[in-house]
Parts: C-alpha cells; sequence; structure tokens
C-alpha cells in the first residue's frame, strides 16, 4: 500500500510518497532521492523496501524550490534542471527537513519507532549528513557524490552505517573514494562495499549505468543490514 502524506516540517510543510508493508508493526526508512526529485525509481526503491518489510518514506527535498518534481525521461533538459537545483540546494536546510521526516517516519500509525536513512547520489550525501549531524538507527550510502569535502565529520558518525562506492564512479574520482575509505574504513560501525567495473548510479532502474547484478548485490546487502540494526 503506498500513498502521500505531508510531513509539518520546522521550514513549513512538503510532500512524501510512503510505501507499506504487509504487517502491523516495521522499522522505518527514509529514503532520499536524486537530484530528479521523488520520480518512479524512488517510488519503485521505497516499494521494494515495503515488500521487504519496511515503512519507507521518500520526502521532496526540493520542496523549497520546486515542489512536485518528478523527472523520469533523464534527458538533457531534465538533466539540466537536476543540476541546477541540485547546486542551489541548501544541504544544512536539508538536513533539518531530513530530521523532520526521521521524527514524522517514527510516529507514523505502524510504526516500531526505529528509523533508517538510505540515499542515493545527492541523499547519498545526505545520509552521510544526516549520520554525522543526527541521531538516527542505521544509514546506508548509494554513491554518495561530495561526500570527500565533508569527512572532517566522519568522527561524529557512530550509527551503523553501509556504503556502496562504484569503482567507475564518473562523480566521484578515485581519488575521492580512497580518501573516504580512510576516513571510514577503519570504523567497526561502517562497512563499505566497492562494485568493480560500475559507474554512477548503477542501482538505478532503468538506467544508463544499471548493472543488474551489482544492483542485486548491494541491495541484498542493504535490505540484510537494514533488517539487522533495525528490527
Amino acid at each position: 500500500m503506498s500513498e502521500w502524506i505531508s510531513v509539518a516540517g520546522r521550514g513549513g510543510q512538503f510532500r512524501a510518497y510512503v510505501a507499506r508493508p504487509n504487517k502491523t508493526l516495521a522499522p522505518s526508512v527514509v529514503v532520499l532521492q536524486e537530484i530528479f526529485g521523488v520520480n518512479k525509481d524512488l517510488r519503485a526503491t521505497c516499494d521494494e523496501l515495503a515488500a521487504h518489510g519496511f515503512i519507507a518514506v521518500c520526502p521532496d527535498l526540493f520542496w523549497r524550490q520546486e515542489p512536485g518534481l518528478d523527472l523520469n525521461s533523464l534527458s538533457s533538459a531534465e538533466w539540466e534542471k537536476g543540476f541546477s537545483l541540485y547546486k542551489a540546494y541548501d544541504r544544512d536546510l536539508g538536513v533539518r527537513d531530513i530530521a523532520d521526516t526521521v521524527l514524522a517516519a517514527s510516529r507514523l500509525d505502524g510504526a516500531s519507532g526505529k528509523v533508517g536513512v538510505m540515499g542515493f547520489c545527492l541523499g547519498g550525501l545526505m545520509t552521510y549528513l544526516m549520520a554525522a549531524r543526527e541521531k538516527i538507527d542505521a544509514a546506508v550510502a548509494y554513491h554518495g557524490g561530495d561526500t570527500e569535502k565533508y569527512l572532517a565529520e566522519a568522527d561524529k558518525i557512530t550509527a551503523p552505517f553501509l556504503m556502496h562506492l562504484a569503482d567507475e564512479d564518473e562523480f566521484i574520482s578515485k581519488d575521492a573514494q580512497a580518501q573516504i575509505k580512510s576516513a571510514l574504513g577503519g570504523k567497526s560501525n561502517v562497512e563499505i562495499y566497492g562494485y568493480p567495473g560500475c559507474n554512477h548510479a548503477f542501482a538505478r532502474h532503468n538506467g544508463t549505468h544499471y548493472d543488474a547484478a551489482a544492483a542485486a548485490k548491494a541491495n541484498e546487502r542493504t535490505w540484510r543490514f537494514l533488517t539487522d540494526h533495525l528490527s
């Protein structure tokens, strides 16, 4: 079952897509978008999480700039629009919006109270920042661009943290990946997996660089990780 809800944030009201499992009590996972809004791909990700027993909540991160963004063709014009919103996005305010979403997710009917955060690209970075700055129960980041710019905050991450990196990511250089692994790899609460031969967004449904085998492996790791830490 899925629906749209309104989140009462400290900066205003914004929408979130919610997918629910077929069970009476479940942990919640806040799912954070790429630059294309809460689109078909993110809704499918939420539906998959619900099928694995989680309440998935995907907030509209760009609600201050262009509420309801839903880009799916990923044409050059849509990429240009997404990147322009990404560049103007206030990440500090974004952390606050996500924290408000986490609180709302913990209070939904049927929610157990435990909440994880997972995200892709921009959402992967925001997952990292949430883990560093807010209290959450678990975090999963898929190829979070610009993470290397915030590694001074790495020691603040105490929640269980799972990171997926594509070895051939065109937006996260090998040097940036090495910096991330150096800062986080020795932490007992952090797991980092690389995916050889994969490009950015290798787990995006039907994306240009979608790799079915790598996506399946990453997603299985994610579902198991979230089950282990949110149950």
